[in-house]
Parts: C-alpha cells; sequence; structure tokens
C-alpha cells in the first residue's frame, strides 16, 4: 500500500509505503509524480518505508524504467527507515545520484521531521 503523505506541497511529496507494492499501485504513484512535474520543473520526495515494505518485480522494474527516464526531474529525495538495508542502499546510490545533481539522503524514523525539513529546502 501507497499512501500520499498529508505534509505534501505543491512540489514536494510525501509517501508513506507498507506492505508489497504491486504494479497498479506504482503506475497510480508515477502518475501523482507527473501531474506535480506538469506544473513543477522539478519535485522533490519523501518516501516512509515501513518494515514491511517491498516491490513486486513487475513494480520495481515500472519503478526503476520511470525513474531512469526522469532523472532530471528530482531536486531530493529523502527515505526514512530503520531498516538498515535501505541505509546501506542510499549510501550506495547517493554518490551517483550527486553526480545527476540529485541530493539523496536518508534518516531514520526518528529523524521524520528532519526528512521533511531537509526536502522542503
Amino acid at each position: 500500500m501507497i499512501k500520499k503523505l498529508p505534509e505534501s506541497t505543491e512540489n514536494v511529496l510525501g509517501f508513506e509505503v507498507d506492505g508489497k507494492v504491486d504494479l497498479e499501485q506504482e503506475k497510480q504513484l508515477i502518475a501523482q509524480v507527473e501531474a506535480v512535474l506538469e506544473k513543477h520543473p522539478k519535485v522533490s520526495v519523501l518516501v516512509v518505508l515501513s518494515d514491511q515494505a517491498s516491490w513486486g518485480l513487475e513494480a520495481g522494474y515500472e519503478d526503476l524504467k520511470w525513474a531512469m527516464t526522469h532523472v532530471k526531474s528530482f531536486h531530493r529525495i529523502a527515505i526514512v527507515s530503520d531498516r538498515k538495508i535501505w541505509e546501506w542502499l542510499v549510501a550506495i546510490d547517493s554518490p551517483f545520484a550527486a553526480m545527476l545533481g540529485i541530493g539523496e539522503k536518508h534518516f531514520d524514523m526518528v529523524n521524520l521531521d528532519k526528512a521533511w525539513a531537509w526536502v522542503k529546502e
């Protein structure tokens, strides 16, 4: 399940992911981001990942395919989770994101407010 967070603003979107994301949910998420990009050149995204968050193969592929064709559309990406795997993945990915002009950081759940402040900068 993907839920848009009420703290979202015009070009700063927050989502909570709990459970396994299927292809239809991924397409709905992409549509929400594309709607913002119709009005703004860049978007910042905060994603809160529960301990059960995961992507189905089709949804993961769709996410990757879309993200690779829209890399210049992202300003900042904050991943919020207490799972170490997400922290490690962001640590690996963030230097590549920086080369593309994208800020990417991991935050623990206790630092959710700091994550919001960072993506809104």
